[in-house]
């Protein structure tokens, strides 16, 4: 599907959410729109709130204040039964993949089909063979977790989240762990997912390089607030100094003083 051809109408809203855990607020008012097809990379640093926003989007946590809708449903109001159609919609890359130990790649991978089709067990393998393929792991069914390495656990994990042919998929920290090709790997598929299938893409990451080369949008959240939104080319060149500090990997000056100091 071209991206050129989705709708114009955003297929996930975020308005005015809040969230706490006791007294520390995570989300302060966010209002964010996600439009179909594209990809946006959720950036800041950790303990921001960015894989608590992904959570909200899919339901796992409901909103303190605020609204949260998928395709014109308000999604945050719904019971855990009447959450289970809209879920079917949603695949979830979790940053260590998640997979069952105790399952081979097939049972990882149609794991989804049984739980929430009726599909044939010949039917089930065979769209389990397509999204192998698709990861590039055609005839890796048989093979166990542990004979797995990193970068391949991920490409199970994500075959797993797009098997029921989701509209949407959030990544958590894809590419963590990964060595510079393997992670490389894990954003061509990502950007192969969102032109081959028109899936709409939602990357919580820190890697810079990955971020560059997928985002076709990039957000930036620190302390529960949306600080930068923008295009990629107005983002890396946003004059705000946190943005840069975070872009370029500085730490912050206050922060390297505390440590200096510590040695005096």
């Amino acid at each position: 599907m071209d991206k050129s051809t989705t709708s114009t109408e955003p297929i996930i809203r975020l308005v005015d959410v809040c969230k706490a855990f006791g007294k520390l607020t995570v989300l302060d008012h966010v209002s964010l729109d996600f439009m179909p097809g594209q990809t946006t990379v959720i950036l800041g640093p950790s303990g921001t709130g960015k894989s608590v926003l992904l959570k909200h989007i899919v339901g796992l946590l409901k909103p303190d204040a605020g609204e949260v809708w998928f395709q014109g449903q308000r999604i945050d109001e719904m019971s855990s039964h009447e959450l289970v159609q809209p879920r079917k919609q949603f695949g979830f890359l979790f940053q260590m993949g998640a997979l069952f130990d105790s399952m081979n790649v097939r049972g990882n991978i149609c794991f989804p089909l049984v739980e929430h089709t009726r599909m044939a067990k010949e039917d089930q393998h065979k769209r389990c063979a397509q999204v192998l393929k698709a990861v590039g792991l055609e005839g890796f069914e048989n093979k166990m977790p542990i004979d797995l390495s990193g970068g391949q656990k991920k490409r199970v994990a994500l075959a797993r989240a797009i098997v029921l042919e989701p509209k949407v998929v959030l990544y958590d920290e894809p590419t963590t762990g990964l060595d510079p090709i393997r992670s490389d790997l894990i954003n061509e598929l990502i950007l192969s997912l969102g032109k081959r299938l028109g899936i709409t893409s939602i990357v919580v990451t820190h890697d810079m390089t990955s971020a560059r080369k997928i985002a076709d949008r990039m957000i930036m959240l620190y302390d529960g607030h949306v600080v930068a939104d923008d295009t990629p080319d107005k983002f890396l060149n946003s004059p705000d100094k946190f943005v840069q500090q975070f872009i370029h990997g500085q730490a912050n000056e206050d922060d390297l003083a505390l440590i200096r100091n510590g040695f005096d």
